[in-house]
């Protein structure tokens, strides 16, 4: 297997043919491209800062915390725990400030953490997201602040005018489970026994 940093076409195409999201992560990110022993393509692991204050629940500082966002790969690769462990390897090497890395799984596209189980991250928590709801006719996502129960709702101060919650399809959603990953002694010995298994 080789690892090589991923170019940003590498990473686009990769997101938008393997990933469930279909769509790139939050920039700044940085990438790695995986190889098989036949030299194929195997699509790519993506990083970035993640999204927020994701280092305040860890006491710690900014860009001492990044975020695992993305693997997306084709099925050509051996085995993706060891595409996944690999890139980690690589990347820890890479970014001497980063102490814990972050990443989610999501239920709602059958995903339980089964890598990151594999390679001993900790599972510290598991929460339901928002239930989300479409529109009927263009079955496009609305969010939040677009819709309310009387199809009013006050936006940067001013009423406005929007969808009624009621006409909206409402899609029942699952529990996201937050996983991390200790880069140093220190914080491997801190959370050691904070695994909600």
């Amino acid at each position: 297997m080789i690892i090589k940093k991923a170019s940003w076409k590498a990473m686009n195409y990769a997101c938008k043919k393997f990933h469930y999201s279909k769509r790139l992560p939050a920039q700044p990110m940085v990438g790695y491209s995986c190889f098989n022993d036949k030299k194929e393509w195997c699509g790519v692991v993506i990083f970035n800062n993640g999204v927020g204050s994701i280092e305040k629940p860890f006491n710690l500082k900014k860009g001492q915390v990044s975020e695992l966002v993305r693997v997306a790969l084709n099925g050509k690769q051996k085995t993706t725990t060891q595409v996944v462990a690999r890139c980690v390897k690589i990347f820890k090497k890479e970014n001497k400030l980063v102490k814990l890395l972050v990443s989610y799984a999501d239920s709602d596209y059958k995903h339980k953490g089964t890598i990151y189980k594999a390679m001993n991250w900790i599972h510290i928590s598991s929460h339901k997201t928002g239930d989300e709801f479409i529109h009927p006719v263009t079955k496009k996502s609305i969010h939040s602040r677009s819709h309310s129960k009387t199809g009013v709702n006050k936006q940067f101060g001013v009423l406005k005018k929007v969808y009624k919650t009621s006409e909206l399809i409402r899609v029942k959603k699952g529990e996201k489970h937050k996983f991390i990953y200790p880069l140093n002694k220190e914080l491997k010995n801190k959370y050691k026994n904070a695994s909600k298994a």
